[in-house]
Protein backbone atom coordinates (compact mmCIF):
# COMPACT_ATOMS: atom_id res chain seq x y z
CA UNK A 1 0.00 0.00 0.00
CA UNK A 2 1.45 3.23 -0.97
CA UNK A 3 -1.30 6.72 -1.33
CA UNK A 4 0.13 9.87 -1.83
CA UNK A 5 -2.13 12.92 -1.82
CA UNK A 6 -1.90 16.62 -0.85
CA UNK A 7 -4.32 17.68 1.97
CA UNK A 8 -6.72 20.26 2.24
CA UNK A 9 -4.48 22.79 3.40
CA UNK A 10 -5.10 23.48 6.54
CA UNK A 11 -3.84 26.90 9.03
CA UNK A 12 -0.86 26.93 10.58
CA UNK A 13 -2.54 27.22 14.03
CA UNK A 14 -3.86 24.23 13.41
CA UNK A 15 -0.62 22.21 13.09
CA UNK A 16 0.85 24.30 15.96
CA UNK A 17 -1.69 22.43 17.64
CA UNK A 18 -0.85 19.10 16.46
CA UNK A 19 3.14 19.37 17.62
CA UNK A 20 3.23 16.59 19.96
CA UNK A 21 1.10 14.49 17.73
CA UNK A 22 4.27 14.68 14.88
CA UNK A 23 6.98 12.66 15.31
CA UNK A 24 9.63 15.03 14.69
CA UNK A 25 12.44 12.21 14.96
CA UNK A 26 11.51 8.80 12.31
CA UNK A 27 14.61 6.31 12.04
CA UNK A 28 15.40 8.14 8.66
CA UNK A 29 15.74 11.32 9.29
CA UNK A 30 18.43 13.46 9.51
CA UNK A 31 19.55 15.49 12.57
CA UNK A 32 17.24 18.99 13.56
CA UNK A 33 18.87 22.07 13.92
CA UNK A 34 20.57 22.14 10.87
CA UNK A 35 19.42 25.58 10.10
CA UNK A 36 20.86 28.70 11.66
CA UNK A 37 18.34 31.44 13.82
CA UNK A 38 18.78 33.36 10.62
CA UNK A 39 17.49 31.16 8.27
CA UNK A 40 14.50 30.11 10.16
CA UNK A 41 13.95 33.83 11.11
CA UNK A 42 13.84 33.61 7.45
CA UNK A 43 11.11 31.22 6.61
CA UNK A 44 9.17 32.99 9.22
CA UNK A 45 10.03 36.46 7.70
CA UNK A 46 8.60 34.60 3.97
CA UNK A 47 5.02 33.64 5.61
CA UNK A 48 4.53 36.76 6.87
CA UNK A 49 5.03 38.40 3.70
CA UNK A 50 2.92 35.95 2.27
CA UNK A 51 5.54 33.99 -0.11
CA UNK A 52 4.96 30.46 -1.17
CA UNK A 53 7.20 28.02 1.06
CA UNK A 54 7.84 24.29 -0.12
CA UNK A 55 5.57 21.55 0.86
CA UNK A 56 5.72 19.30 3.95
CA UNK A 57 5.70 15.54 3.44
CA UNK A 58 4.27 13.33 6.24
CA UNK A 59 3.11 9.76 6.57
CA UNK A 60 -0.19 9.71 7.96
CA UNK A 61 -0.91 7.03 10.38
CA UNK A 62 -4.72 7.96 10.95
CA UNK A 63 -6.07 5.60 8.87
CA UNK A 64 -5.04 2.24 10.79
CA UNK A 65 -2.74 0.84 13.39
CA UNK A 66 -0.02 0.25 10.99
CA UNK A 67 3.49 -1.22 11.87
CA UNK A 68 5.94 1.40 10.95
CA UNK A 69 4.20 3.93 13.60
CA UNK A 70 6.80 3.11 16.59
CA UNK A 71 5.99 6.04 18.34
CA UNK A 72 2.15 5.68 18.40
CA UNK A 73 1.58 8.98 16.96
CA UNK A 74 -1.21 10.02 13.88
CA UNK A 75 1.79 11.40 12.22
CA UNK A 76 5.62 11.49 11.27
CA UNK A 77 7.30 13.56 9.46
CA UNK A 78 9.18 12.86 6.16
CA UNK A 79 10.16 16.20 4.44
CA UNK A 80 10.24 19.30 6.18
CA UNK A 81 11.62 19.01 9.12
CA UNK A 82 13.71 22.13 9.23
CA UNK A 83 10.50 24.18 8.11
CA UNK A 84 8.45 22.61 10.93
CA UNK A 85 10.90 23.06 13.96
CA UNK A 86 11.19 26.95 12.91
CA UNK A 87 7.77 27.45 12.91
CA UNK A 88 7.29 25.93 16.15
CA UNK A 89 10.28 27.67 17.80
CA UNK A 90 8.41 30.85 16.26
CA UNK A 91 5.42 30.31 17.98
CA UNK A 92 6.83 28.97 21.48
CA UNK A 93 8.91 31.60 21.46
CA UNK A 94 12.17 30.15 21.16
CA UNK A 95 12.67 32.30 17.54
CA UNK A 96 12.56 36.21 17.23
CA UNK A 97 12.16 38.24 13.87
CA UNK A 98 15.99 39.20 12.32
CA UNK A 99 16.86 42.26 12.45
CA UNK A 100 16.20 42.99 9.25
CA UNK A 101 12.62 42.50 8.73
CA UNK A 102 10.62 44.47 6.94
CA UNK A 103 6.85 43.75 7.06
CA UNK A 104 5.78 44.59 3.18
CA UNK A 105 2.14 45.28 3.70
CA UNK A 106 3.62 48.32 5.97
CA UNK A 107 7.19 48.74 5.82
CA UNK A 108 6.45 52.08 8.72
CA UNK A 109 6.02 49.02 11.01
CA UNK A 110 9.16 48.26 13.14
CA UNK A 111 8.87 44.88 14.18
CA UNK A 112 12.08 43.17 14.09
CA UNK A 113 13.27 41.25 16.99
CA UNK A 114 9.91 40.04 17.91
CA UNK A 115 8.48 37.21 18.97
CA UNK A 116 5.07 35.60 18.14
CA UNK A 117 4.01 36.40 21.65
CA UNK A 118 4.88 40.07 20.93
CA UNK A 119 3.07 40.24 17.63
CA UNK A 120 -0.10 38.87 19.67
CA UNK A 121 -0.11 41.64 22.27
CA UNK A 122 0.57 44.52 19.99
CA UNK A 123 0.00 43.53 16.82
CA UNK A 124 -3.17 40.91 15.96
CA UNK A 125 -3.54 41.61 12.71
CA UNK A 126 0.41 40.22 11.90
CA UNK A 127 0.18 37.74 14.15
CA UNK A 128 -2.97 36.82 12.27
CA UNK A 129 -1.16 36.26 9.28
CA UNK A 130 0.99 33.89 11.17
CA UNK A 131 -1.69 31.73 12.50
CA UNK A 132 -4.17 31.18 9.34
CA UNK A 133 -1.01 30.69 6.97
CA UNK A 134 -2.19 27.57 4.70
CA UNK A 135 0.60 25.60 5.17
CA UNK A 136 0.54 22.83 2.23
CA UNK A 137 0.94 19.37 2.93
CA UNK A 138 1.20 16.24 1.38
CA UNK A 139 0.57 13.07 3.75
CA UNK A 140 2.01 9.58 2.29
CA UNK A 141 -0.18 6.21 3.54
CA UNK A 142 2.01 3.19 3.30
CA UNK A 143 2.67 -0.12 5.16
CA UNK A 144 6.35 0.00 3.48
CA UNK A 145 9.23 1.62 5.32
CA UNK A 146 10.63 0.31 2.27
CA UNK A 147 8.55 3.02 0.16
CA UNK A 148 9.53 6.37 2.71
CA UNK A 149 12.70 5.79 3.01
CA UNK A 150 12.74 5.98 -0.72
CA UNK A 151 10.62 9.00 -1.13
CA UNK A 152 12.97 10.68 1.67
CA UNK A 153 15.98 10.04 -0.65
CA UNK A 154 14.11 11.20 -3.94
CA UNK A 155 12.82 14.23 -2.23
CA UNK A 156 15.97 15.14 -1.29
CA UNK A 157 18.16 14.24 -4.06
CA UNK A 158 18.34 17.85 -5.23
CA UNK A 159 19.52 18.98 -1.75
CA UNK A 160 23.29 18.74 -0.18
CA UNK A 161 22.87 15.55 1.72
CA UNK A 162 25.33 13.46 2.96
CA UNK A 163 26.43 10.05 2.34
CA UNK A 164 25.52 8.97 5.90
CA UNK A 165 22.19 10.40 5.41
CA UNK A 166 21.12 9.03 2.18
CA UNK A 167 22.40 5.92 3.67
CA UNK A 168 20.42 6.38 7.06
CA UNK A 169 17.12 6.28 4.34
CA UNK A 170 18.27 3.20 2.53
CA UNK A 171 16.61 -0.02 2.58
CA UNK A 172 18.50 -3.20 4.25
CA UNK A 173 19.34 -4.16 8.11
CA UNK A 174 22.54 -2.09 8.06
CA UNK A 175 20.88 1.27 8.35
CA UNK A 176 19.17 0.06 11.25
CA UNK A 177 21.89 -1.25 12.81
CA UNK A 178 23.43 1.91 12.24
CA UNK A 179 21.36 3.47 14.10
CA UNK A 180 21.29 1.13 17.01
CA UNK A 181 25.25 1.46 17.03
CA UNK A 182 24.65 5.41 17.19
CA UNK A 183 22.92 4.77 20.37
CA UNK A 184 25.80 3.49 22.11
CA UNK A 185 26.55 5.42 25.32
CA UNK A 186 30.28 6.10 23.92
CA UNK A 187 28.79 7.83 20.79
CA UNK A 188 26.07 9.24 22.98
CA UNK A 189 29.02 10.64 25.62
CA UNK A 190 32.35 10.42 24.84
CA UNK A 191 33.10 11.47 21.25
CA UNK A 192 33.27 14.78 20.80
CA UNK A 193 33.43 15.28 17.04
CA UNK A 194 30.26 16.60 15.32
CA UNK A 195 26.92 14.60 14.58
CA UNK A 196 24.95 16.91 13.27
CA UNK A 197 25.34 15.44 9.74
CA UNK A 198 24.94 12.28 10.94
CA UNK A 199 28.74 11.69 11.50
CA UNK A 200 27.97 9.17 14.18
CA UNK A 201 26.15 6.94 11.82
CA UNK A 202 28.86 7.24 9.21
CA UNK A 203 31.48 5.93 11.73
CA UNK A 204 29.16 3.27 12.83
CA UNK A 205 28.75 2.07 9.06
CA UNK A 206 32.88 1.91 8.67
CA UNK A 207 33.62 -0.32 11.59
CA UNK A 208 30.50 -2.77 10.69
CA UNK A 209 32.70 -3.29 7.17
CA UNK A 210 35.69 -3.57 9.08
CA UNK A 211 34.15 -6.33 10.91
CA UNK A 212 32.22 -7.57 8.35
CA UNK A 213 34.84 -7.94 6.05
CA UNK A 214 37.63 -8.95 9.28
CA UNK A 215 39.80 -6.31 8.50
CA UNK A 216 40.54 -2.32 8.07
CA UNK A 217 38.73 -1.25 4.27
CA UNK A 218 38.68 2.01 2.44
CA UNK A 219 35.63 3.67 3.54
CA UNK A 220 34.87 6.34 1.26
CA UNK A 221 31.00 6.93 0.25
CA UNK A 222 31.12 4.63 -2.61
CA UNK A 223 32.40 1.45 -0.59
CA UNK A 224 29.67 2.37 1.99
CA UNK A 225 27.20 2.59 -0.53
CA UNK A 226 28.07 -0.40 -2.06
CA UNK A 227 28.23 -2.60 1.33
CA UNK A 228 25.23 -0.92 2.54
CA UNK A 229 23.43 -2.49 -0.66
CA UNK A 230 25.16 -5.63 -0.64
CA UNK A 231 24.00 -6.63 2.77
CA UNK A 232 20.17 -5.29 1.98
CA UNK A 233 20.54 -7.72 -1.31
CA UNK A 234 21.62 -10.90 0.67
CA UNK A 235 19.63 -12.11 3.01
CA UNK A 236 22.18 -15.40 3.55
CA UNK A 237 24.42 -12.54 5.25
CA UNK A 238 22.10 -11.75 7.58
CA UNK A 239 23.67 -13.58 10.29
CA UNK A 240 27.11 -12.25 9.06
CA UNK A 241 26.24 -8.76 9.70
CA UNK A 242 24.72 -10.00 13.38
CA UNK A 243 27.74 -11.14 14.44
CA UNK A 244 29.77 -7.80 13.11
CA UNK A 245 27.66 -5.88 14.67
CA UNK A 246 28.21 -7.83 18.12
CA UNK A 247 31.80 -7.53 17.68
CA UNK A 248 31.30 -3.13 17.09
CA UNK A 249 29.11 -3.46 19.82
CA UNK A 250 31.71 -5.03 22.58
CA UNK A 251 34.08 -3.09 21.57
CA UNK A 252 32.55 0.18 21.94
CA UNK A 253 31.40 -1.13 25.76
CA UNK A 254 35.49 -1.51 26.17
CA UNK A 255 35.72 2.22 24.83
CA UNK A 256 33.17 3.30 27.02
CA UNK A 257 35.67 2.44 29.87
CA UNK A 258 38.51 4.01 28.51
CA UNK A 259 37.01 7.27 26.98
CA UNK A 260 36.33 10.13 29.18
CA UNK A 261 33.10 12.53 28.33
CA UNK A 262 33.44 14.42 25.74
CA UNK A 263 37.20 13.21 25.11
CA UNK A 264 39.59 15.60 23.39
CA UNK A 265 41.21 12.21 22.32
CA UNK A 266 37.81 11.81 20.04
CA UNK A 267 37.70 15.16 18.37
CA UNK A 268 38.44 13.56 14.68
CA UNK A 269 35.89 11.14 13.12
CA UNK A 270 38.82 10.66 10.56
CA UNK A 271 40.61 9.03 12.97
CA UNK A 272 38.00 7.31 15.44
CA UNK A 273 38.13 4.08 13.62
CA UNK A 274 41.49 3.66 14.13
CA UNK A 275 41.24 3.94 17.79
CA UNK A 276 38.91 1.36 17.18
CA UNK A 277 40.57 -1.12 15.55
CA UNK A 278 43.78 -0.87 17.77
CA UNK A 279 41.38 -1.00 20.53
CA UNK A 280 39.52 -4.29 19.39
CA UNK A 281 43.03 -5.66 18.74
CA UNK A 282 44.68 -5.51 21.93
CA UNK A 283 43.87 -7.94 24.89
CA UNK A 284 41.11 -6.30 27.39
CA UNK A 285 44.03 -6.45 30.08
CA UNK A 286 45.38 -3.49 28.49
CA UNK A 287 42.95 -1.17 28.37
CA UNK A 288 44.42 0.54 31.82
CA UNK A 289 47.10 1.76 29.81
CA UNK A 290 45.45 2.81 26.86
CA UNK A 291 44.25 6.38 27.10
CA UNK A 292 47.41 7.39 29.10
CA UNK A 293 49.03 6.09 25.67
CA UNK A 294 46.94 7.73 23.05
CA UNK A 295 47.25 11.22 25.31
CA UNK A 296 50.96 10.96 25.13
CA UNK A 297 51.12 9.96 21.58
CA UNK A 298 48.75 12.84 20.52
CA UNK A 299 50.71 15.51 22.88
CA UNK A 300 54.19 14.00 20.61
CA UNK A 301 52.24 14.67 17.77
CA UNK A 302 51.70 18.13 18.35
CA UNK A 303 55.48 18.49 19.36
CA UNK A 304 56.50 17.08 16.51
CA UNK A 305 54.61 19.23 14.05
CA UNK A 306 55.57 22.52 16.10
CA UNK A 307 59.72 21.47 15.83
CA UNK A 308 58.93 21.13 11.93
CA UNK A 309 57.42 24.60 11.87
CA UNK A 310 60.62 25.82 13.87
CA UNK A 311 63.13 26.87 11.54
CA UNK A 312 65.69 27.12 14.16
CA UNK A 313 64.68 23.58 16.08
CA UNK A 314 67.77 22.14 16.65
CA UNK A 315 65.78 19.08 17.59
CA UNK A 316 65.14 16.81 14.32
CA UNK A 317 61.63 15.68 14.00
CA UNK A 318 60.51 12.18 13.98
CA UNK A 319 59.90 10.53 10.81
CA UNK A 320 57.68 8.07 11.69
CA UNK A 321 55.33 10.53 13.21
CA UNK A 322 55.65 12.85 10.00
CA UNK A 323 54.64 9.55 8.20
CA UNK A 324 51.19 8.97 10.36
CA UNK A 325 50.44 12.90 9.73
CA UNK A 326 50.35 12.65 6.21
CA UNK A 327 48.31 9.39 6.09
CA UNK A 328 46.48 10.95 8.26
CA UNK A 329 45.69 13.57 5.69
CA UNK A 330 43.51 10.62 3.28
CA UNK A 331 41.25 9.42 5.94
CA UNK A 332 39.17 7.12 4.38
CA UNK A 333 42.13 5.39 2.35
CA UNK A 334 42.66 1.74 3.13
CA UNK A 335 46.69 2.18 3.21
CA UNK A 336 46.04 5.00 5.56
CA UNK A 337 44.00 2.65 7.67
CA UNK A 338 46.56 0.35 7.57
CA UNK A 339 49.64 2.77 8.20
CA UNK A 340 48.43 4.71 10.76
CA UNK A 341 46.89 1.24 12.74
CA UNK A 342 50.54 -0.42 12.05
CA UNK A 343 52.58 2.98 14.09
CA UNK A 344 50.08 2.75 16.78
CA UNK A 345 50.30 -0.62 17.53
CA UNK A 346 54.31 -0.07 17.29
CA UNK A 347 54.05 2.90 19.42
CA UNK A 348 52.30 1.35 22.04
CA UNK A 349 54.35 -2.08 22.31
CA UNK A 350 57.04 0.18 23.14
CA UNK A 351 55.34 1.82 25.58
CA UNK A 352 54.10 -1.23 27.50
CA UNK A 353 58.32 -2.08 27.19
CA UNK A 354 59.40 1.10 28.82
CA UNK A 355 56.54 1.07 31.50
CA UNK A 356 57.78 -2.50 32.33
CA UNK A 357 61.47 -2.06 32.15
CA UNK A 358 60.56 1.45 34.66
CA UNK A 359 58.59 -0.47 37.09
CA UNK A 360 61.17 -3.60 37.28
CA UNK A 361 63.67 -0.99 38.22
CA UNK A 362 61.12 0.35 40.84
CA UNK A 363 61.28 -2.87 42.22
CA UNK A 364 65.08 -3.58 42.16
CA UNK A 365 65.18 0.08 43.74
CA UNK A 366 62.64 -1.16 46.60
CA UNK A 367 64.44 -4.20 47.19
CA UNK A 368 67.70 -3.17 47.77
CA UNK A 369 66.57 -0.37 49.90
CA UNK A 370 64.59 -3.27 52.33
CA UNK A 371 67.97 -5.17 52.31
CA UNK A 372 69.80 -2.00 53.53
CA UNK A 373 67.35 -2.26 57.37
Amino acid sequence: MFKVAKLEPKPLRWWMSQQNNIDINPPYQRHGRLWSKTDKAFLIDSILNNYDIPKIYIADFTFGNIKLNKKGLPYAIIDGKQRLEAMFDFYSGDLVLNDEFVFQQDPNLNLSGLGYTDLSKNYPVVADIFDIYPLSVVHIITDEEKKINELFVRLNRSKPLTGAEIRNAMSGPLPNIARLLADHELFKSSIKFTITRAQDKNAATKLLLFEYKGQMMDTKKMNLDKFTSEVANKSKEKEKIELASRRVFDTLDRMSTIFLPRDPLLTSAGIFPVFYWFIRNIGSKQDQYVREFLNNFEKKRRENREILNDTSAEIEPDSELMTFDRFNRSTDDQRSYEERHRIIEKRFKEYLMKNKLVNKQKLLRRKKISKKF
